[in-house]
């Protein structure tokens, strides 16, 4: 690794299309050792980004369903939405 200037790091490429990232960089973005990170291309360049794991709970397509039956407006309420919003009734 060869630092070149500032926050820029040269890191090599493995053969199996590994990187290591710099101790010290990870301290400063607090990316812990197995955690996540995401990649995105961007024009053409790679954004690499500290990222989090956020649980999430999977619901049942009968629960969904209720959400859908009890989630309804009525017509006065509908009417008042649409309105709001410039939309014809």
């Amino acid at each position: 690794m060869k630092k070149v200037a500032g926050v820029r790091e040269t890191v090599i490429v493995s053969e199996r299309g590994q990187l290591t990232l710099p101790a010290a960089l990870r301290r400063r973005l607090g990316i812990l050792r197995g955690g996540p990170v995401l990649l995105e291309e961007k024009d053409g360049q790679m954004v690499l980004k500290p990222a989090m794991v956020v649980e999430i709970e999977m619901y049942s397509d009968a629960q969904i369903a209720e959400w859908d039956r009890s989630d309804t407006l009525t017509t006065a309420a509908r009417a008042a939405v649409r309105k709001r919003l410039g939309n014809k009734p």
